[in-house]
């Protein structure tokens, strides 16, 4: 149970989201969180269409760039490699 941080004894909107989310996983369980969200997916591709999924996806890709550098790429490249190749060794 989530308790209030205000000290007031209210809750703030975070926490009442937090404890409603909380909620909804014990009662109808995480695969109704990835039902409704495989739904908006399509919806979103419907209304938009599937290019704006790669323009949202570039958007975030430099955003992330411009915070932490054009490196990162090449670490997070290297680290997927060297834990593809583990799995590989696995089959």
């Amino acid at each position: 149970m989530v308790k209030p941080e205000s000290g007031s004894g209210e809750m703030t909107i975070r926490e009442a989201g937090k404890l409603g989310g909380e909620a909804v996983v014990e009662t109808r369980g995480p695969e109704f969180y990835r039902e409704i969200g495989r739904k908006g997916g399509i919806a979103v591709r419907e209304s938009r269409g599937s290019e704006f999924f790669k323009e949202i996806g570039r958007k975030g890709g430099e955003t992330l760039r411009d915070q932490v550098g054009p490196g990162y790429y090449s670490r997070i490249g290297r680290m997927g490699g060297t834990s593809k190749k583990g799995r590989e060794r696995l089959h």
